[in-house]
């Protein structure tokens, strides 16, 4: 590997820490870059999910003071999330790639379109006194899990399906959400890179100049993220996921 490699692999590395952090679609920057220099597109996914994990950590202990009070949340969001994890890491081995990327475009788009129109939502559901972040409402655990699967499948856009998902369930800052989002994508992240290490080849070079920078990359998301207020978080979310949009539908 070149010096070259070496620099631009670090600094995807280190956008995509920052952007998972605060919004999510990361992937979309390492995972092309790995492409760039050779590597096949399963391996690329592998490897950029198994480096990427240590962001997420980082990510979450950044965002550990929105975290008070929702230990219950990470509990049982968690399980559901990591079901839905192991489930699409096991998808990727076995499916074609081509089968779940296809609809990559939708899901973000249907993201985009929640995230935008939380606020409405959230009023109506108030209005009718529905609360689908509460025990015994299967929704939201069911639509987490199938964010999972989508994670440990392809993961571009993890992070902006469950900010839709958590931020229409939940009324709660926005800054919360996404905290208990970093959590939830990176316990996705986990245990699919758990799975790839077992049951895939692995190009750790790369995996570990992405892992080292992702970690300082997720602490300036987090420095930096949290200063946004629900408006401009929520309008970056929509620049973000239109831009994979793009690229996805373009690639």
């Amino acid at each position: 590997m070149s010096a070259g490699e070496i620099i631009a692999i670090a600094l995807a590395g280190l956008a995509a820490g920052m952007i998972n952090t605060v919004v999510g679609s990361g992937t979309l920057i390492t995972f092309p870059v790995l492409l760039a220099f050779g590597y096949a597109p399963v391996t690329a996914n592998v490897s950029n999910t198994i480096g990427l994990v240590p962001g997420s950590v980082s990510g979450a202990i950044g965002y550990r003071r929105e975290l008070a009070g929702q230990r219950a949340r990470v509990v049982r969001f968690g399980v559901v999330s990591v079901l839905g994890g192991a489930t699409g890491a096991v998808l990727l081995l076995v499916l074609p790639a081509s089968a779940f990327k296809a609809v990559v475009p939708v899901f973000i788009a249907i993201a985009l379109v929640l995230t935008v129109g939380q606020p409405r939502i959230t009023r109506w559901l108030a209005k009718r006194e529905i609360d689908l972040g509460r025990r015994g409402r299967p929704l939201t655990p069911l639509a987490i899990y199938a964010s999972g699967v989508y994670g440990g499948y392809f993961g571009a856009a993890q992070g902006i399906l469950l900010l839709a998902i958590l931020g229409v369930a939940l009324t709660q800052d926005m800054q919360r959400t996404n905290a208990l989002k970093n959590v939830l994508a990176g316990l996705v992240n986990a245990v699919a890179g758990v799975y790839f290490m077992i049951a895939a080849h692995v190009a750790w070079t790369p995996a570990a100049i992405i892992a080292a920078a992702s970690i300082v990359g997720a602490q300036v998301g987090a420095r930096y993220g949290r200063r946004l207020s629900p408006g401009a978080l929520r309008a970056t979310i929509v620049i973000v996921g239109v831009a994979a949009i793009v690229r996805l539908l373009t690639s």
